[in-house]
């Protein structure tokens, strides 16, 4: 698989990363030796970036991806986050960073963290005391890279100003668009970015079933996109792409992910499986060129994303 680099200070990573999220929260109950294959299975196809954190289960995420990367541990970049609490409130005070920054080292069972995210922008802390500790982590040895996710172009800029930042992490699919209008910070500032949820949350792989079909557990039984009016139009646009697709000789899930490698040499998506067969689906979307007929072609089929909100309102504060 090719390279790409992200930021201006050396993060050189694969075109398509994994994220880690759904073996441990948000998708029903998951298995860890599924989720362990499923990450060998993207190192041996080339993938070289790893995401997890501190929240995707207090800890059981990072161990999960700590045992299943320990072989190749110095081939691959491995990124984490900090900044919630228990209680899903916030928390980027400098202790609190060094005491999550401590405990992933240890359950990733490595002496460095690649690139250490903030989850989410603290209203509560400066952002440059958010960066100056990570500068300190830097400094030291224990952190490579910052990273912000889901941070705006204000915070953006603090932040670059006290310690550049690499990378930043927010959702982008062609269900979701809204990140785009920060583009031009990221270009001017050299910094690269990481979408996660490419695939619309599994709904550009041409799997989704009505909201109360999923478990109890899974995010989607309550996600707008799910939500009768927006499932009925979201289920047709993926027929849509789907059958575009096939004209490639690919599936919607690889258009999709293609589409976002399109959209700039400096993205790199964090698609997340369970299922070893669907990262080796994945990771075939690296060598899917589109031409500029073809992106015209998806842009006339969803040319502002997906139908219904990403969130239900009130669940997700604005980018500042």
């Amino acid at each position: 698989m090719h390279k790409r680099t992200l930021g201006s200070q050396g993060l050189e990573t694969s075109a398509l990363g994994y994220g880690a999220m759904g073996i441990s929260i948000a998708y029903g109950s998951g298995d860890a030796d599924e989720g362990i294959a499923a990450i060998r299975k993207a190192h041996e196809l080339g993938v070289t970036l790893f995401d997890t954190a501190e929240m995707y289960g207090w800890g059981e995420n990072e161990r999960i991806v700590g045992r299943a990367v320990k072989g190749f541990r110095d081939d691959i970049t491995l990124a984490t986050k900090f900044g919630f609490t228990r209680d899903y409130g916030f928390d980027s005070r400098p202790e609190h960073i060094r005491e999550v920054a401590e405990s992933s080292l240890r359950y990733l069972q490595v002496d460095h963290i690649d690139v250490l995210y903030q989850h989410r922008v603290d209203p509560n802390v400066p952002i440059e005391d958010v960066a100056g500790t990570v500068k300190e982590l830097i400094e030291v040895g224990k952190v490579k890279y910052f990273g912000l996710s889901e941070a705006g172009s204000e915070t953006i800029r603090r932040a670059h100003a006290v310690q550049p930042v690499s990378v930043l992490q927010t959702e982008y699919s062609l269900f979701e668009r809204d990140v785009e209008i920060l583009f031009p910070t990221l270009t001017e500032l050299g910094i690269g970015f990481v979408p996660y949820s490419p695939l619309g949350r599994g709904f550009l792989t041409g799997t989704a079933v009505p909201a109360d079909q999923y478990d109890e557990t899974d995010m989607r039984r309550t996600d707008p996109r799910w939500q009768p009016g927006n499932f009925e139009k979201n289920v047709e646009a993926t027929r849509k792409l789907t059958e575009f697709a096939a004209t490639k000789g690919s599936t919607v899930a690889q258009l999709a992910l293609a589409w976002l490698l399109a959209q700039g040499d400096h993205i790199v998506p964090i698609p997340g499986t369970r299922k070893s067969h669907r990262v080796a689906e994945n990771a075939v979307a690296a060598d899917l060129h589109l031409t500029a007929a073809d992106l015209s072609r998806i842009d006339d089929i969803l040319p502002a994303g997906g139908f219904g909100a990403r969130y239900a309102a009130g669940s997700m504060p604005s980018w500042n």
